[in-house]
């Protein structure tokens, strides 16, 4: 079953926001935002701008009808601007012109006046003055403090993880229409239809009725248009509802890089106790989080962090703290893999500093750690682990042994050139970690030509959702897929909708999909039963054929489903989803939060020019466990994509920001991305398939969020290549490794020494 997207997205005709026709009397949108991260707000003069040419209106926050608020977890971000600015890029004004050329210049024309009040960039600092967004939360199992002191082995550190922008193809946008009696229409690019609609019910005051949000399609999400699509859904949505006209804005790229919140980084010490046979005894991490100016999402992004601190270790005595810290920073946001990757970055660093202590491989400590079935991981769930047979499935498919020895023969061979290896086992959790969002519907309609159309919650966004909704359709009604189509994500068709997030969409929409057209099934079997005079039970659909007893009939799809509608049978259904078994109770920080978990192993190989600190991702060769796929070329994709912004993440992509708070970072000419040449040389994905019962859709396990963890193994790849030039450095665990670290790093006792490099070389 290929992507039913692919088609039109080759062609150039697939529906983005920017390719809605426009409607006549549109006003174009555009921002005024903050140029101080921190500071009263004085006046804002609008005077100028609003005599600018083909300028309608300016609005402020003394014109929102509603709250000027649209935080989501926590009420602590305001719309526009009003009495201080948090961050570079806070909203302030909105200027409504006829043309986006008009809006754009007129914004120029604003003047506000700030008194600049103290700026907090760094995580630690903001922790240290108190400035939290919640207070922080412990996971703990066993006693870590008791357990050191029977440990063989003792190693502290520190590790760091920089932020990463979406860089979504498609920016942020939004295009609200007036329709009759004060209804507001808004396409948005968003993955959270409902979250758009609970924001702009509460800028404009609005009831939730009065609001239909519609999404065909995003150019790319990655978790930065979870929440953060709000602000520029409310604001047209505001300015549609004071002008009653219709208001469009789409971001430029630098407005979207400026103004947005990113992944988070984060700052984290870690203490690691082995005992002679390697097992990890006892482990303890703080980890400070640079949440930005407003909480956002950080809290859950925060607690999923907590979840993922052993990533795939069996590890009995842990005690793990989290602080969710307040900054002058855009509020940063959901990206893929929600502050699990995060997590594991600090227990990978953990266990690399124990190798480097030890002088073994840090693969020898990850495989006498990994997880058994019945391990009980430290918020009490007990796992049905895969991680063994993963990690011994790449061994013997991939030959560890001979890579190892290929890298050790070349680095043999090579002085200026250097290979390194790293593993990557993962462990992620598949649900929302807030229980009440682990729902979903789906409106099911079959016509009578035999035709039949599925709305759901779930947002297309490039991972091919779509797809596996029709799927799903045609499988449980055995008709071919063309007879299949998937609606638009809308809040008229589908209520209270969780977004498509956490590798969750599938499987709950594909559930409560399954549920609907189950529904409609039993209806169509109990009236092909009474027309044929046999038995329910002994009736079967396939391949749009009715049998009975095993035995094809002459009653075709289109003849079943015609005759139930002239019988005034329904062949409609609404079908609900919500997953069984999860629960979590956060006073104890103890539960059952996940379906079920992911697993896998990837091996790693990278080569590094010693005299330049430029590199090449060789290869990166894995074992994913995928379940049963239902669709093996998107999941394919899905592995390829998420590794390789994996790797971009722990590789090249450095975010800047300058002790003001202001973003250097700011552009495509000085933001770094993975090209083409970038990706590995050489991906091999084997898919594990297990028949294992698991509350994924069709036993087809979630695939969105897990891959991208794979790509931290780049950055332990680089690493132990330095090692192998330079035997004397340690080089420190500090994400993303450019070039340029990786260069310093190289020399790195020649540079203490203050011995120029090229010198050295």
């Amino acid at each position: 079953m290929k992507n039913i997207d692919s088609y039109t997205h080759t062609r150039g005709e697939s529906i983005y926001l920017d390719d809605i026709p426009l409607i006549r009397g549109t006003l174009f949108a555009a921002c005024f935002d903050s140029p101080i991260a921190h500071g009263k707000l004085l006046s804002i003069d609008t005077s100028e701008a609003e005599t600018s040419e083909g300028v309608v209106k300016v609005l402020t926050h003394k014109d929102i009808t509603g709250a000027n608020q649209i935080g989501g977890i926590i009420p602590d971000e305001p719309l526009l601007a009003d009495h201080q600015v948090h961050f570079c890029g806070m909203p302030i004004a909105l200027v409504l012109a006829d043309t986006d050329e008009a809006a754009r210049k007129a914004v120029k024309k604003i003047k506000v006046q700030i008194d600049p009040l103290p700026v907090i960039t760094d995580p630690r600092e903001a922790a240290a003055q108190n400035e939290l967004i919640i207070p922080p939360r412990t996971f703990k199992i066993g006693d870590s403090a008791g357990a050191f002191a029977k440990c063989d082995h003792v190693f502290e550190g520190k590790c760091d993880t920089n932020g990463q922008e979406h860089l979504y193809i498609e920016t942020q946008g939004a295009y609200a229409l007036p329709q009759e009696n004060g209804v507001i229409k808004i396409y948005s690019s968003t993955q959270g239809p409902t979250a758009v609609q609970r924001a702009v019910s509460k800028v404009t005051g609005l009831p939730m009725h009065m609001l239909e949000i519609d999404v065909t399609r995003l150019g790319g999400g990655f978790g930065g248009k979870e929440d953060q699509a709000n602000t520029w859904a409310a604001l047209c949505a505001l300015a549609t509802h004071i002008t009653r006209r219709p208001v469009k804005y789409s971001l430029s790229r630098m407005e979207d890089m400026r103004m947005t919140g990113k992944r988070h980084p984060y700052s984290s010490d870690f203490k690691i106790g082995l005992n002679k046979d390697l097992k990890i005894i006892a482990f303890e991490t703080t980890t400070y989080q640079n949440a930005g100016a407003a909480a956002d999402l950080s809290p859950a992004v925060m607690e999923r962090t907590l979840f993922h601190c052993t990533n795939t270790y069996f590890i009995p005595n842990v005690t793990a703290t989290a602080y969710s810290c307040r900054t002058h920073l855009p509020p940063n946001t959901a990206f893929r893999g929600f502050g699990g990757p995060q997590g594991m970055f600090i227990i990978e660093s953990a266990i690399a500093k124990a190798a480097d202590e030890l002088g073994i491989d840090a693969w020898t400590i990850q495989h006498k750690n990994l997880l058994h079935s019945g391990d009980e991981l430290p918020y009490g769930q007990k796992v049905e682990s895969e991680a063994h047979e993963c990690w011994n499935r790449a061994d013997e498919l991939y030959n560890l042994k001979s890579i190892q020895d290929k890298v050790q023969d070349f680095n043999a061979a090579n002085t200026l050139y250097k290979k390194g290896l790293a593993i990557m086992p993962i462990c992620f959790g598949i649900s929302f970690t807030n229980t009440l969002m682990n729902q979903a519907r789906a409106l099911v309609h079959v016509y009578t030509d035999g035709s039949v159309v599925v709305s759901t919650g779930a947002v297309e966004m490039g991972q091919g959702i779509n797809t596996k909704m029709l799927q799903v359709a045609a499988h449980v009604f055995s008709i071919d897929p063309s007879r299949v189509k998937v609606n638009s994500t809308n809040t008229y068709r589908i209520a209270n909708t969780s977004p498509s997030a956490a590798s969750a969409t599938a499987d709950l929409n594909g559930k409560a999909t399954l549920n609907a057209c189950a529904a409609i099934l039993v209806r169509l079997k109990e009236v092909a039963a009474a027309e044929l005079n046999v038995a329910e039970g002994d009736i079967t659909l396939q391949d749009e054929f009715v049998y009975v007893n095993g035995v094809k009939t002459d009653w075709n799809w289109n003849k079943l489903v015609l005759t139930a509608h002239n019988k005034r049978v329904s062949i409609s259904e609404h079908g609900h989803y919500a997953t069984p078994e999860i629960h979590f109770d956060k006073t104890k920080e103890k539960g059952h939060p996940f379906a079920y978990h992911v697993y896998g192993t990837s091996i790693t190989e990278v080569t590094v020019d010693c005299i330049r600190g430029t590199y090449e991702i060789d290869a990166v060769k894995l074992v994913h466990d995928f379940g049963h796929s239902m669709n093996a070329l998107i999941d394919r994709g899905q592995i390829e994509g998420g590794l390789v912004q994996g790797i971009g993440w722990m590789t090249m992509e450095e975010i800047v920001y300058d002790k003001e708070g202001k973003l250097r970072s700011n552009a495509l000419s000085t933001y770094k991305v993975p090209d083409i040449y970038a990706a590995p040389k050489e991906i091999d994905i084997d898919f594990l398939k297990t028949e294992k019962s698991s509350l994924a859709i069709f036993r087809s396990k979630a695939v969105g969020e897990p891959p991208l963890m794979y790509g931290i193994g780049a950055f332990f790849a680089l690493r132990n290549a330095i090692k192998h030039f330079n035997a004397d450095v340690k080089p420190a665990f500090d994400a993303p490794m450019t070039p340029e670290k990786v260069l310093m790093n190289l020399y790195g006792q020649l540079i203490k020494t203050e011995t120029p490099v090229m010198t050295a070389v």
